[in-house]
């Protein structure tokens, strides 16, 4: 495959920048959302996967949680003594740490979820006009074959099985939600 290094640096700026954009709304909405719940980003992301993927090794954790490792070790030791997470070790595996959530941290993540939409979503509001007209939300493909060269097939795996689990732990709303956009 060839190309021009004047269409590899455009490319390279352009995704950088739109993806640096696109991370401060993100994290902008995200951090509001959890601000009551006294959790920070990694805090969240960290009960989100132990929560999705059931018997998740800290290893895990950091992989899906594009995280090093330690970082999650650590973040995790912190909810761990909120009574939010536990850790354990399995017979059949000794070196390997799995986190799982508590029955407080499930809690707590039901109750987060349940007020989502109390708290300003500019990346959902700013996505609503193409799900007017195209029926749904954007859907990435073309980014996650991206993700999926960078980070592998376990990665996406990882992705898809979380959002799978989510989508059946959440219960549909009869009424539909609209938010507006200022």
């Amino acid at each position: 495959m060839k190309y021009t290094t004047k269409e590899a640096m455009i490319y390279s700026q352009r995704i950088a920048q739109l993806s640096k954009a696109l991370w401060k709304a993100v994290e902008r909405d995200w951090q509001t959302w959890i601000k009551p719940y006294d959790l920070n980003i990694n805090e969240h992301h960290i009960l989100w996967i132990a929560y999705h993927m059931k018997g998740a090794t800290i290893s895990d954790v950091a992989k899906f949680g594009v995280m090093h490792v330690s970082t999650a070790f650590n973040f995790s030791k912190k909810l761990e003594e909120r009574g939010l997470l536990k850790f354990s070790k399995r017979d059949d595996d000794k070196r390997n740490t799995y986190v799982e959530v508590t029955e407080i941290g499930e809690s707590l993540l039901d109750d987060m979820n349940d007020h989502y939409l109390d708290t300003k979503h500019a990346a959902l509001d700013s996505s609503l006009p193409l799900k007017d007209i195209y029926g749904r939300f954007p859907e990435f493909m073309e980014l996650m074959a991206v993700i999926r060269n960078i980070y592998g097939d376990d990665f996406m795996e990882i992705f898809e099985k979380g959002f799978r689990n989510l989508d059946q732990s959440l219960k549909e709303d009869e009424e539909v939600a609209y938010t507006e956009i200022d």
